[in-house]
């Protein structure tokens, strides 16, 4: 297998473990990290003086000559499956997909194919650098098998380590469409009266939580203000339908990018996303407002009514900012498009 070595002298004032001094003086373009390290180095790839070097916590000293040997990106057992995929952009680093809605991002016991990597796999072949030394697609974030929209994948190591520490510091920009029950309005006494709810300028919702997993049902997320993570969802309303107002659509903002995060804050602010089957409970649309006959269509949405519609990053590389939008799939702007707009 053909072999790269890399070789780093430790600098000044070095932490004492072996993986905490590399971590800090492996050039930044190796784009190596401490995980990365640490396996490397659990298996003998890591040498100082002819030496090897198995244990993470082995001492160093400044001026040590440490010799890491990288094999080349090993293939990975997911299936390469030749799934049409709709790219929004694509270059040697990355490549920003629109995911249609129900796909899997990723492989799992329930979903082993057919899932967006088992496609990148086959689209991006040869072209993947390899993401902690295999050849595999590096997902950055991700959406749920039934929404659609907009997500990047790294291709190669050092563009994963960039978008990922973006997403981290929530530097990212990601904007989402959906439909819901209901219209948060700034003047409701009710939803001013919801914990972890205000209203900034602009008649903008924030929704500002701990979100962790569902005490009894270990699929779901569910909102606490005592255990989780911390979680912020800001959204407005674009347009309202129904006489009176019956649902909305909404432009959602994330500031952290936690599981189910929109149709859980959603929910919890008593909005629920149309056609959720987790979150909206058994809401029914208003025949009244709607019309039977469109309150039946909102009821029937066989998805939740959500759509990833922007995302922007600074490019990994090149340092370009980069912003893309994708229109609403057909689905929801069929649904919307039926649905009549309040006075």
């Amino acid at each position: 297998m053909p072999l790269n070595v890399l070789t780093v002298t430790i600098s000044e004032d070095p932490p004492a473990r072996l993986d905490k001094a590399l971590s800090r003086d492996v050039p930044e373009q190796a784009s190596l990290s401490r995980t990365r390290l640490a396996r490397l180095i659990g298996d003998g790839q890591v040498t100082r003086n002819g030496a090897v070097l198995s244990d993470p916590k082995a001492r160093v000293a400044e001026g040590d000559v440490i010799e890491i040997t990288l094999p080349e990106a090993t293939e990975i057992e997911t299936l390469a499956q030749n799934i049409p995929l709709d790219i929004a952009y694509e270059d040697d680093e990355l490549i920003v997909v629109n995911k249609p809605a129900g796909m899997v991002v990723h492989p799992a016991p329930g979903s082993p194919s057919g899932t967006l990597v088992n496609a990148l796999l086959a689209h991006c072949g040869d072209t993947l650098s390899g993401i902690g030394g295999e050849k595999r697609p590096g997902i950055v974030h991700r959406i749920d098998k039934e929404t659609s929209g907009l997500l990047v994948v790294a291709k190669s190591d050092r563009a994963h380590h960039a978008l990922a520490a973006q997403f981290e510091a929530h530097t990212a920009e990601r904007a989402y469409l959906a439909l819901c029950h209901g219209v948060p309005d700034p003047g409701d006494p009710r939803l001013r009266g919801i914990k972890g709810t205000s209203f900034e300028p602009g008649g903008v919702l924030k929704i500002t939580t701990l979100l962790g997993r569902h005490r009894s049902d270990r699929q779901k997320q569910a909102v606490s203000f005592t255990q989780g993570r911390h979680s912020v969802t800001r959204s407005r309303s674009l347009d309202r339908f129904g006489t009176p107002p019956a649902l909305a659509l909404l432009e959602c903002r994330l500031e952290t990018g936690r599981t189910h995060q929109i149709r859980v804050h959603m929910a919890h602010a008593g909005h629920a996303l149309v056609g959720d089957p987790v979150y909206g409970g058994r809401r029914k649309a208003s025949a009244r407002a709607l019309g039977a006959d469109v309150a039946a269509l909102v009821d029937a949405f066989p998805r939740q009514a959500l759509h990833a519609a922007t995302l922007g990053f600074v490019h990994p590389v090149t340092g370009e900012a980069l912003r893309f939008d994708a229109n609403l799939p057909s689905d929801m702007a069929a649904l919307i498009k039926s649905l009549p707009r309040s006075a």
